[in-house]
């Protein structure tokens, strides 16, 4: 996904840092990572508060597999609810979301 596309995606939030990693590419608000860009997908940071808001929204939870036979690890990124791809207030609010489980996740 192009970085222009990205920071189309969460002009709600303010300004975003995009910063490469691991393949992907991290993506910040204020310092703090709530999302990352995964395969073309963008993934959302949550914690154990936020996590159920999005299973309930139909989100799936993103699984590493990585490389060597590693075993499957859940990570705390998940895939944007269907209903906020078309939706800009809703997608800023998944996207807060994100960014306040980025901040009590932040060490």
């Amino acid at each position: 996904m192009k970085d222009e596309d990205i920071r189309d995606l969460f002009v709600g939030l303010g300004p975003i840092t995009i910063r490469r990693m691991f393949g992907g590419k991290g993506i910040y608000h204020e310092g703090v990572i709530f999302a990352l860009e995964v395969d073309g997908e963008i993934l959302l940071k949550a914690d154990r508060e936020s996590a159920p808001d999005f299973a309930e929204a139909g989100s799936r939870q993103w699984v590493y597999t990585g490389k060597s036979g590693r075993k499957p690890t859940a990570m705390p990124y998940w895939s944007i609810p269907d209903s906020a791809l078309d939706d800009t207030e809703e997608m800023s609010a998944w996207a807060r979301k994100a960014y306040e489980a980025g901040l009590r996740t932040r060490k």
